[in-house]
């Protein structure tokens, strides 16, 4: 089997290098569509792009899944973790538990540059008036310096978290890498059932109203019947950090 790390463009123009990354992108969709998850996730990481793929994690709500079923394909895989700076100190509580619970043995911590962080938000406080910037700072760029050498990224997406995911495909083209989102495609009832099942352990958090977590200061409680991510970034039209939109080096709302 041709790996996909020997077809992903490293030069060209940016039109360019996604034009051959959409086509590669295209050619996996049909290869895992009809597959298990672990089978895809197998084919991805062990066949495919083995070596050059990471699992990008927030710890968050419903992370234990997607890294449960990554840890039973390679417990190796790298886990991209990225420590904003700004996070519930109960979500790096939970990180600590799952990695030990599910034996991960790479699981990196991403932080951002000082330096940029003295330039840009010196006081901590960019948050509280340029979501965007600070989504940038904090979060893009860290990840962006994270993937550099990696041809494939593995998100833990859904449709049905949000109308923005709702076309989500298992395999999408962002610049000239990759991105898998294997449970696309899952519900939610799918979501607790796998918890249940594997008795895998839940974000201390969700039980205090937050279905979504994200930073501190930009994620609120979730009344019942809301849609389970409008705590993140409450009364803005900004939807995503930005780390979704790598190729366009912006973090977008609503509207975009």
């Amino acid at each position: 089997m041709l790996k996909a790390s020997t077809l992903l463009p490293k030069e060209g123009s940016a039109r360019e290098r996604l034009e051959t990354t959409k086509s590669r992108a295209a050619e996996l969709l049909d290869s895992v569509r009809n597959l298990s998850t672990h089978d895809a996730l197998v084919r991805l990481i062990e066949d495919e792009f083995k070596g050059r793929v990471a699992l990008v994690s927030s710890f968050g709500t419903e992370s234990a899944i997607l890294l449960h079923l990554v840890a039973q394909v390679n417990p190796n895989t790298p886990v991209i973790f990225m420590d904003t700076g700004k996070l519930f100190g109960e979500t790096h509580r939970y990180r600590r538990q799952l990695t030990e619970f599910l034996g991960l043995t790479d699981v990196r911590q991403i932080l951002p540059e000082e330096a940029k962080v003295s330039e840009k938000d010196p006081k901590g406080i960019l948050w509280n008036q340029d979501t965007d910037m600070c989504c940038w700072v904090r979060k893009v760029e860290p990840m962006n310096r994270a993937l550099d050498d990696l041809d494939a990224w593995i998100s833990g997406r859904k449709r049905f978290q949000s109308v923005t995911r709702a076309k989500l495909e298992l395999v999408e083209a962002e610049g000239s890498r990759i991105k898998i989102n294997p449970l696309a495609y899952w519900e939610r009832d799918e979501i607790t059932a796998y918890f249940n099942k594997y008795n895998l352990p839940r974000h201390p958090l969700e039980a205090d109203g937050y279905p979504s977590v994200g930073c501190m200061p930009c994620t609120d409680r979730v009344e019942p019947g809301e849609d389970p991510r409008s705590g993140r970034w409450k009364n803005q039209d900004k939807t995503e950090c930005g780390i979704h939109f790598l190729d366009t080096g912006a973090a977008r709302n609503k509207t975009a």
